[in-house]
């Protein structure tokens, strides 16, 4: 979702380092960018004089320390792993300046516990973005116990410079849209298992019934299957057995079948239209 989140600053006018572990990342990400500027061009959402200037606003690096040595404020959003995310707080906290505020888009883990592998506990903060964040209006953010109001102000208007409505909440698991989808898909998954209805019929009833944009089983593919395994396993660790994803999900994961992004997971899709 990095380059997604690094569109959005582009597009509120901030100066964007965006910085990834390969070239080859960075041109994928860039190639994503392209094309999701293209569409909003296309849609009349966005002038193209004003799409080449979001695209000339961020620049890329592979080295940490050149993308953050200047930074005011850090989004963290690598994999959801925690080792990983302690260890680029770290690194992020040695490079940064000591006035940045380093922020996750992390949808499941402790924001005080990444605080505390920084010497700035009180400039870190949860910022959780929603994909695609150029379209997603909600940014969710997640107060750490040493999360000053200072801190918490900056990332409230920094959302509000992006164009996002925010929600505040505490430092808990899943927070609060991370915990209410991750029983949704798990109960989703669970009807399609036990053959109550089809993985169509599930989503078509939650669009049109419950007023959901996506239903819960497209939303799942659209993140990953692999997010979502991540996201049941960690909370079904920290809340309990109502989380518990089943067999099928599992299997979906190891066989690499992980959704939208593998052209396969509960839907299949077509390549170049995305679409299932």
């Amino acid at each position: 979702m990095g380059h997604g989140i690094a569109q959005v600053a582009a597009m509120s006018g901030f100066a964007v380092a965006l910085q990834d572990v390969s070239e080859d990342a960075l041109s994928r990400a860039q190639g994503q960018i392209a094309w999701s500027l293209e569409r909003l061009v296309e849609k009349g959402r966005l002038e193209r004089a004003d799409a080449q200037q979001v695209t000339e606003r961020i620049r890329t690096t592979t080295v940490l320390a050149e993308a953050v040595a200047e930074a005011d404020f850090v989004i963290e959003a690598v994999p959801e792993q925690l080792e990983l995310k302690l260890s680029v707080f770290g690194e992020v906290d040695r490079l940064a300046p000591p006035h940045a505020v380093i922020v996750s888009n992390t949808s499941q883990f402790s924001i005080t516990r990444l605080a505390a592998a920084t010497g700035r506990p009180d400039r870190v903060c949860g910022m959780h973005f929603f994909n695609p964040p150029a379209l997603m209006k909600l940014v969710e953010i997640a107060r750490g116990e040493r999360t000053s109001d200072e801190t918490h102000r900056v990332v409230e208007e920094t959302a509000a410079r992006m164009g996002k409505e925010t929600v505040t909440c505490k430092d808990s698991p899943g927070f609060i849209t991370t915990r209410l989808i991750g029983l949704l898909w798990v109960e989703a998954l669970r009807l399609v298992e036990e053959g109550v209805a089809s993985p169509e019929d599930i989503d078509k009833a939650c669009r049109l019934g419950l007023g959901h944009a996506m239903g819960p089983l497209e939303t799942a593919d659209w993140s990953g299957l692999d997010v979502a395994l991540a996201v049941a396993d960690s909370l079904k660790e920290r809340l309990g057995e109502r989380f518990l994803t089943t067999p099928t999900h599992r299997n979906l994961v190891h066989a690499g079948f992980v959704g939208r992004k593998a052209g396969k997971g509960i839907y299949t899709y077509d390549n170049e239209s995305g679409k299932h």
